[in-house]
């Protein structure tokens, strides 16, 4: 199953918000960025499902100097350019990210960015190793994610791993690898996922690990949360992409 449509209901699921963020001012951003950078910015509008491309000069040796609106928070033209196999890497990067994030405190997520190395085709058939930076973009006073911002650019040098969690005040990075994935759940919240996929209740699962009934209910509630999904089958699903179960 693809990684896409679980972060795809991650980001849409949490826009139950108030807040308010200029939309205007970041596409003037946007556009003075890929100018400057030479780069291609996508803004992507998370509630509206919408997505606004500006192309600089990076565009053009992609092959999508014309690109400029998608419907859908997505895009496509660029995820075109990668192989399948690629593309799941960048889902699976951003759903760490996003599940990164949950462990930092509210007030500071706005100072980290995903970085991640790509391989995209370019015009005439090359593959290029492409720098991909995205940013979440949250309301004043809040955490909720509503928009997100994306710059695809030539990568200006290599770097060991595929995908790093950046402060951008600090400069610390923090590499976002598999073996990182398990620690998002605790041991006993994984016994208990891993049994719910075989299809086990409740109760079915207090008796097997010698706990009440009551306990494996807060457990499950506290696994939810912390997945940020709606149901158990959901939350098998995002712990399977993510290779925790």
């Amino acid at each position: 199953m693809s990684n896409r449509p679980i972060l795809d209901r991650l980001l849409k699921n949490q826009l139950s918000h108030s807040g308010f963020f200029n939309l205007q001012n970041l596409l003037c951003y946007a556009e003075n960025m890929a100018t400057i950078e030479n780069v291609v910015v996508v803004v992507s509008d998370i509630k509206n499902n919408d997505s606004y491309i500006f192309s600089g000069k990076f565009g053009a040796v992609l092959g999508i100097g014309d690109y400029r609106h998608e419907n859908s928070i997505w895009e496509n033209s660029i995820l075109n350019l990668m192989t399948q196999e690629e593309q799941e890497e960048k889902y699976l990067a951003e759903l760490r990210f996003y599940n990164f994030l949950r462990h930092v405190p509210r007030n500071k997520r706005s100072d980290f960015y995903l970085m991640s190395k790509l391989r995209v085709r370019a015009v005439g058939g090359d593959v290029l190793n492409v720098l991909h930076r995205m940013f979440y973009v949250y309301p004043v006073d809040s955490d909720i994610v509503c928009y997100a911002l994306c710059m695809y650019g030539c990568l200006p040098f290599d770097f060991v791993g595929k995908s790093y969690a950046v402060n951008s005040i600090t400069g610390v990075t923090e590499e976002l690898t598999p073996e990182k994935d398990i620690s998002i759940l605790t041991k006993r919240e994984l016994q208990i996922l891993r049994l719910v996929d075989t299809g086990s209740t409740s109760a079915v699962i207090a008796d097997i690990l010698s706990i009440s009934k009551n306990t494996v209910s807060r457990h499950r509630q506290e696994i939810l949360a912390k997945l940020n999904v709606k149901n158990s089958m959901a939350a098998c699903r995002i712990a399977k992409a993510m290779k925790i179960i």
